[in-house]
């Protein structure tokens, strides 16, 4: 049995004239939309399309398996998307990708009420470091920072990210106060290699009066993972700038402690992506609103969102 997008992709190719310009109402790649009608194409055993640099022209065959599907394609969709709506209760696989720390740290604890919420659900979450292609890699939503909003993509932000400096309270014991950024250059620093550069970030911090500070730490050691880097400065082997959200656990059960408490970098917005589809699954649009929702209720996106006048 087909399926649905093989055959959406045939008949939006079929109606547009184009791959791309399918694939921009179908919120997919042109390469994706390609691929779907040749595996049509080779399901059925017949060319549907006779293909030319400028445009898609019908078969025969093409132009009859089109009269006989292409009024009924709606209908489906509406069909489709009922089952899964308020209608009825939203169900599937919910595939998620998010950043390890953010997602183990902050989304992953309210999974149990969203589960007892929508028992039908069932989470396929990934949690890596890497924004994810949503369409070509099937997912239904990602959660993070650094996403370029392609064609077809819709983002709510979440929070603002904002990095802090944190040490252990051994660590600090060792060092006089650290009253200024410019300090940071005096003890050790736990720092962080960019994958795509090979350069060690390097953050611009600011205070309440808006005076900004570009940071220079000494590199005690060099690390590629905001969770090791955490996790070293746990072991007391010196300062780490990290986005509050990764650290917040630690900072309240007092095992890390906030350095230059008023101070902060902005490392942009940690957003929720999904599909702009018409027709958007129940299953990502209840979790889509239950991650804001979340977040907003009891003030917890304003404390992981950090402040500049203490502990955060």
């Amino acid at each position: 049995m087909e399926t649905l997008a093989n055959l959406e992709s045939f008949v939006r190719s079929a109606e547009s004239g184009s791959f791309s310009e399918a694939a921009r109402r179908l919120a997919l790649t042109p390469a994706a939309v390609s691929r779907n009608v040749a595996m049509l194409e080779r399901n059925l055993g017949v060319r549907l399309f006779q293909r030319s640099t400028r445009r898609l022209t019908l078969t025969e065959a093409g132009e009859k398996f089109l009269a006989d599907i292409g009024g009924n394609m709606d209908a489906l969709q509406a069909a489709i998307a009922a089952v899964s709506s308020d209608q009825g209760e939203p169900a599937g696989v919910l595939k998620v990708s998010m950043a390890p720390s953010f997602g183990i740290g902050t989304i992953l604890p309210l999974l149990p009420a969203f589960l007892q919420r929508y028992p039908g659900i069932r989470p396929e979450w990934h949690f890596e470091n890497r924004p994810v292609d949503l369409i070509a890699e099937g997912f239904d939503a990602a959660i993070g920072g650094g996403f370029e909003l392609a064609p077809g993509l819709v983002s709510r932000v979440l929070l603002p990210a904002q990095v802090v400096a944190v040490a252990s309270p051994a660590c600090l014991r060792q060092w006089p106060a650290i009253t200024h950024p410019s300090m940071l250059a005096t003890v050790d620093g736990i720092v962080m290699r960019l994958g795509q550069t090979g350069k060690v970030r390097r953050w611009t911090l600011r205070n309440e009066a808006g005076e900004d500070l570009s940071t220079v730490q000494r590199e005690r050691m060099v690390l590629n993972d905001p969770v090791a880097m955490r996790e070293a400065a746990l072991l007391g082997l010196g300062v780490a700038l990290l986005a509050l959200p990764d650290v917040m656990p630690w900072l309240k059960s007092g095992e890390l402690v906030r350095v230059l408490p008023g101070w902060h970098a902005h490392a942009g917005d940690i957003s929720i992506y999904y599909p702009t589809r018409r027709l958007l699954p129940a299953k990502t649009r209840v979790f889509v609103d239950y991650i804001v929702d979340a977040l907003r209720r009891d003030g917890l996106k304003d404390r992981l969102a950090g402040t500049l006048d203490g502990q955060a």
